[in-house]
């Protein structure tokens, strides 16, 4: 990695991505964001994941390793679909510097653009349309039994297999990839479950639920670089008995057709915004909002068991495709409710899924891994920093060895190949 001409491709940006140079401040009834021209700089990666955004810096960052570029946003800013935007383009422009050429009519975000209105724009908004269904009630969920961490606790474990070969399964079975993993998701918490003493699965809830954000881009029109995303929430009743794989793929095919609706989908988003429009709501003073926001996070967190995030597969150009080894996606870190979150990538016939774990328990990625190797799929383990897949002998020896984790910080990365280091 050559750290000056990153530097120099990060600066490019510094006009590029002005809704991103912005800090959080607070008012008195709400918070809002406030330009702020701090410039962009590229940092270390220090292998520490996921750091929190001190007041005096900005709320993204770009993080370069040995073969690394990582860039790191906080959920304020945007989503994972902008988030992405930016790497790309940053990356792009990265190999141009280092005289990677570029194929022509390449389409990204190219610095020295003027950036178009409608990327600030608040997509909530223009999309909302007040409804008077009433928004539906879900109860609490399962959580993961095994105790948390002390700091630093947050742990990632890498899985990679061939897109090629889940993608025929999951076809096989007629779902798409990311229900065919929402699936194996459920199957390995109900195996978790009911592996439980018997006095702890009478206390449990029953109700096992994903959280599945979904990229409204995809439904609304929009070149928005800010948050547009909602989510599903699939899910399985153990009050109403076991559920078999074959069950648990037809149940979560239908509800995520049912739940994606744009019907449905509005009626969310009505919600959602609602809120902030209510006349009384706005009169609150912040630091009234902000305790009735904690108890109202918590509750919410508390309806969903884990959660599965899918930035679908990313197409580069064959050219630059071979400087590339491979991305990784992981989700905003888990709390002390949901523990474990998933982020799934695909990218020149890889399909990696990142596991970040707060516990002092790797059973829901030993469930994973035991569940597509039943499935015929074969895993391979990467680490941070390590190019190398982690080899395992055997199917026999994989369910003996302990998921390796190294815990790193970041959320989307791009990392090179050897032979490219300039």
């Amino acid at each position: 990695m050559n750290r000056e001409q990153l530097l120099k491709a990060a600066h490019a940006f510094e006009d590029r991505f002005p809704y991103y140079k912005v800090k959080l401040k607070a008012g008195f009834f709400w918070f809002y964001l406030q330009h702020y021209e701090l410039p962009l700089r590229v940092e270390a990666d220090t292998g520490y994941p996921c750091r929190s955004f001190h007041k005096k810096d900005l709320m993204f960052r770009v993080l370069a390793g040995d073969y690394s570029i990582n860039v790191e946003f906080s959920h304020i800013l945007t989503d994972a679909s902008g988030a992405f935007e930016f790497l790309k383009s940053l990356l792009l422009v990265y190999f141009e510097n280092v005289d990677v050429p570029l194929p022509a009519g390449l389409s990204y975000l190219r610095p020295g653009e003027i950036p178009a209105e409608e990327e600030y724009e608040d997509a909530y908004k223009r999309y909302f349309r007040k409804t008077v269904s009433a928004p539906m009630t879900f109860r609490s969920a399962f959580h993961l039994p095994f105790p948390v961490q002390r700091p630093p606790h947050l742990h990632i474990s890498i899985m990679e297999m061939p897109v090629d070969k889940i993608s025929k399964k999951a076809k096989g079975y007629g779902v798409s990839l990311t229900e065919y993993l929402i699936s194996v998701y459920l199957l390995a918490l109900q195996n978790i479950y009911e592996s439980l003493p018997a006095l702890r699965k009478r206390t449990s809830r029953k109700i096992f639920r994903i959280e599945v954000p979904v990229n409204l881009r995809k439904i609304y029109p929009t070149r928005s670089m800010r948050n547009f995303s909602l989510y599903v929430l699939p899910e399985i009743d153990l009050r109403l008995g076991h559920y078999s794989f074959e069950e648990i793929i037809k149940t979560v095919y239908h509800l995520m057709r049912l739940e994606t609706d744009q019907k449905l989908i509005a009626k969310i988003l009505s919600r959602n915004v609602g809120g902030e429009k209510n006349p009384f709501v706005k009169s609150i003073p912040l630091f009234i909002k902000s305790l009735l926001f904690a108890k109202l996070y918590s509750f919410g967190t508390s309806r969903y068991s884990g959660v599965v995030t899918n930035l679908g597969r990313i197409d580069l150009p064959s050219n630059l495709n071979r400087f590339i080894d491979h991305f990784v996606f992981i989700p905003p870190p888990p709390n002390k409710t949901l523990k474990v979150n998933c982020g799934v990538v695909g990218f020149d016939n890889k399909l990696l899924l990142g596991f970040s774990n707060i516990t002092a328990s790797d059973k829901v990625e030993q469930q994973f891994l035991e569940i597509l190797e039943q499935q015929g799929i074969s895993v391979g383990f990467r680490q941070y920093g390590n190019l190398q897949k982690e080899e395992i002998a055997s199917p026999a020896e994989r369910k003996k060895e302990k998921l390796r984790k190294r815990p790193f910080n970041w959320n989307l990365v791009s990392l090179f190949k050897r032979i490219f280091h300039t």
